[in-house]
């Protein structure tokens, strides 16, 4: 099987649950030129939805979030895996992680219908490192 791991790192902001607000944070970026791995937006508390932020780089969105006066958690650390859409195709990657005792707390993933796939790794801070270290990253 085919991927690639590597290191990334994620921010969070919150909006209101509302119709638009993630598109008027999404035009922000993309008029500032900055260009996301992954994106993920989840309900959260009443009427508020949290959306988390994966930046291909990291000082650029933080340049572009001051510049908006944007207000971003972060950064933190998260893995990303991509490679070839097979079956058992993240079992290895969980594998080297157990056996370095590392445990994957939340994960999100998802195939693109023509091979490929894409996966985000979340593990504790104090994790971090070892798993960087079982995933030779």
């Amino acid at each position: 099987m085919a991927y690639r791991i590597r290191r990334i790192d994620y921010f969070y902001t919150c909006v209101k649950d509302e119709p638009g607000e993630a598109l008027k944070l999404l035009n922000e970026l993309a008029a500032h030129r900055i260009n996301l791995l992954a994106f993920a937006a989840v309900p959260t508390g009443v009427m508020r939805t949290l959306l988390t932020l994966f930046p291909e780089d990291t000082p650029q969105l933080v340049e572009a979030s001051r510049r908006a006066r944007l207000d971003l958690d972060g950064p933190y650390g998260a893995i990303l895996v991509q490679g070839d859409d097979e079956l058992g195709a993240t079992a290895g990657i969980h594998e080297k992680l157990f056996e370095a005792n590392v445990n994957v707390f939340a994960s999100s993933g998802v195939a693109d219908g023509r091979g490929s796939y894409g996966y985000v790794i979340y593990v504790r801070p104090e994790e971090y490192e070892r798993a960087l270290k079982a995933l030779e990253i």
